[in-house]
């Protein structure tokens, strides 16, 4: 078993110095969801990092999905999940699962595993306090929510007060409609509302590869501009394409910085904001003359 001295723990708390001095007091969202929420220990080892950057006062904001207990949900009440170009169709019952396995499910047993690390974390859903307003994206996709409003003072309160909010993506309009948000989307509008100094998004692959098959062609920066050339060349194709999309949509929203990372790789999060190695690919905005 690898181990290190206490002399070598000394030195990299030292060299993570500028970069806690950095982050401190500043507020970093993170997107959490798919596979990446799959593995029990994954999982447990992400709630830690997140604890570790509250307790050196980052103000953390975690917005998470849960695509895949959905559709298990689904199986186990006898409905079967459909998509069109990757969005669920989600008809009354369906967005009454969502609400109940996102709202209920997944967000507490989060808040709970955050506690359960010595962190303090306050769950809500779009619908509390109206953060998320929606309305219909496209009507043959049922309850699919367009976001046409974020109202960000439930979160403000929650970081004014301590805690690590954890937002599920159900949202809401004025006639009492609940619809499903797109995880990614949501991480973006908030993350804009809040002015973020960074937006996470811990997905299933490692970033933008020029070549999708070698993850040697890994790109770790590229401006709101280049994205917009390798979409051009397909580079940037299938499922990454709504990806970008909303790191762009964060830029533009007030963002510093955006990151698609795997989000299965251990302690990756830290890895990206406390060393100068990084992970994933960063997405900026294009650099003036």
């Amino acid at each position: 078993m690898f181990t290190i001295s206490n002399g070598q723990r000394a030195e990299v708390l030292t060299q993570a110095l500028p970069y806690i001095k950095r982050y401190n007091g500043k507020i970093v969202v993170v997107k959490y969801g798919g596979n990446a929420m799959i593995n029990q220990e994954l999982k447990e080892q992400v709630m830690e990092d997140i604890v570790l950057l509250w307790l050196i006062g980052v103000k953390v904001v975690l917005v998470h999905g849960g695509g895949p207990e959905i559709s298990e949900m689904m199986g186990k009440l006898g409905k079967k999940a459909e998509f069109v170009n990757g969005l669920r169709v989600t008809d009354k019952e369906t967005v009454e699962i969502a609400q109940m396995v996102l709202a209920g499910k997944i967000n507490k047993s989060l808040v709970n595993l955050l506690g359960m690390k010595g962190g303090k974390a306050m769950g809500i859903s779009g619908m509390d306090g109206k953060l998320i307003e929606a309305k219909v994206k496209d009507t043959d996709l049922g309850y699919v929510g367009e976001i046409t409003k974020i109202n960000i003072q439930p979160v403000r309160d929650l970081l004014e007060k301590g805690y690590i909010p954890v937002v599920s993506t159900i949202g809401c309009d004025n006639d009492g409609n609940v619809y499903n948000i797109n995880g990614d989307t949501a991480a973006a509008h908030i993350a804009g509302a809040l002015n973020a100094k960074r937006l996470i998004m811990m997905t299933d692959i490692a970033g933008v590869l020029r070549d999708k098959d070698d993850l040697s062609t890994l790109i770790p920066e590229i401006t709101v501009g280049e994205a917009k050339t390798l979409f051009d060349e397909g580079v940037i194709s299938g499922g990454m394409i709504p990806k970008v999309d909303c790191c762009i949509e964060a830029i533009k929203k007030g963002v510093k910085k955006v990151i698609i990372m795997d989000g299965r790789v251990p302690h990756s999060i830290l890895m990206e904001l406390l060393t100068d190695e990084g992970a994933g690919t960063m997405v900026v905005g294009d650099k003036q003359e």
